[in-house]
């Protein structure tokens, strides 16, 4: 059965990967980000590929457009089955004693609190009619600190526990929980972390294959088409180099 999904941040990197992962299964797509002009060719070039596709454009952190772009939707898009809340980013490498404090904000707004603006907006749908899915992104950055990571690390740990939450709240449906947790995934992640830095920001990858946006896709197309009564409730996916988030061997 073809779904309705609804992606955030699914412009570049992972949530873009999803949607065409997604549109690869068959299944109509919501995709928002920030970014309109590339929400636009993104649709353009799934629509050519035979999917159908609607484009919101809202930043999560604003509560209010969300709510109001969800509203708006045609009646026949309101059902949405799988909710990936992908949108996030990190900023930043400073000691925590020297953090930014609008780096600080801006990570916790989006990860955590834009993560949640979606999942009250869209779960009580999906509790309603008692099937759905939500594919949180999380992070290896959830399970343990790495240097510099501080409060990107404290985001993502706060992800795990909100999804293992509401995989509690809603045990008594038939809705489904996951919680996906990529290490180095090659996107534009660094480039945002490093603020432009191109360079710096290639050397994440220096010396090891890291996993893709499509790497992660992949794995998320599998958990909302497993069969019913299986819950993939949390996948760790890491580069065969990298052990944890902090061990990776380059060569």
């Amino acid at each position: 059965m073809n779904k309705i999904v609804l992606i955030t941040g699914a412009t570049s990197g992972i949530g873009l990967g999803c949607a065409r992962k997604f549109a690869d299964n068959g299944d109509k797509l919501i995709l928002t980000a920030r970014n309109e002009t590339r929400l636009t060719e993104i649709q353009k070039e799934l629509t050519e590929r035979g999917t159908k596709v609607i484009t919101l454009a809202f930043d999560v952190r604003d509560r209010e457009k969300a709510k109001q772009c969800l509203n708006e939707l045609p009646e026949e898009w309101q059902e949405i089955d799988v909710l990936v809340n992908n949108a996030g980013l990190a900023l930043g490498l400073e000691p925590e004693h020297e953090g930014n404090f609008d780096d600080w904000e801006t990570m916790i707004d989006t990860n955590i609190k834009g993560l949640l603006t979606m999942t009250r907006l869209i779960v009580p749908g999906m509790v309603k009619r008692n099937r759905g899915h939500i594919i949180n992104i999380g992070s290896v950055a959830g399970d343990a600190a790495y240097a510099g990571g501080n409060v990107y690390c404290a985001t993502k740990a706060a992800v795990k526990t909100l999804t293992d939450g509401l995989r509690i709240d809603v045990a008594d449906t038939a809705i489904r929980v996951t919680n996906l947790k990529p290490g180095l995934v090659e996107t534009n992640f660094s480039n945002i972390r490093f603020k432009g830095d191109n360079e710096r920001a290639a050397k994440v990858y220096t010396g090891i294959k890291p996993l893709t946006g499509d790497d992660i896709a992949d794995v998320a197309v599998y958990a909302a088409n497993a069969p019913a009564h299986v819950q993939i409730a949390e996948v760790l996916i890491l580069a065969t180099h990298q052990a944890s988030g902090s061990v990776i061997v380059r060569k």
